[in-house]
């Protein structure tokens, strides 16, 4: 009886732009991780094996896309992984490298933010709800 509610409720709760966004941001790191081991900037010349550092980011595509709200929580401390990379390769390496650490370390910000802020209100919600439930 409860559940036609809450259906109703969480797509009050959805937000298209911030959903659009953690979506895309993760998507173009992937892209980003591949393209800059790959072609871009290499370790080596014609790509390394550091390319395989996109993998992890697989884990939580599929609950990502489909808005599974357990799934965003833990890729948003996923993601703080590849800020620290990127971070530390925009202050380390030289240009182009550097430029793309400063680019994975947006991306990263951008699916940190939108992820933390598009689970917000389910969030409150929850804790409203129990609050508001009587104690056994």
């Amino acid at each position: 009886m409860s559940a036609a509610p809450a259906v109703a409720n969480d797509s009050a709760l959805h937000s298209p732009l911030l959903y659009r966004l953690s979506v895309g941001s993760l998507i173009a790191l992937m892209l980003l991780c591949i393209a800059w081991e790959w072609f871009l900037a290499p370790l080596r010349p014609g790509g390394s094996w550091l390319i395989i550092k996109f993998l992890p980011l697989l884990l939580p595509l599929r609950g990502v896309l489909t808005r599974n709200r357990y799934t965003m929580q833990w890729s948003s401390m996923l993601i703080l992984l590849f800020f620290t990379e990127g971070i530390v390769r925009a202050t380390s390496d030289l240009a182009p490298s550097s430029t793309l650490g400063w680019i994975e370390v947006a991306l990263t910000v951008l699916f940190f933010l939108s992820t933390i802020l598009y689970l917000r209100p389910y969030k409150r919600r929850a804790r409203a709800m129990k609050s508001n439930s009587p104690e056994r």
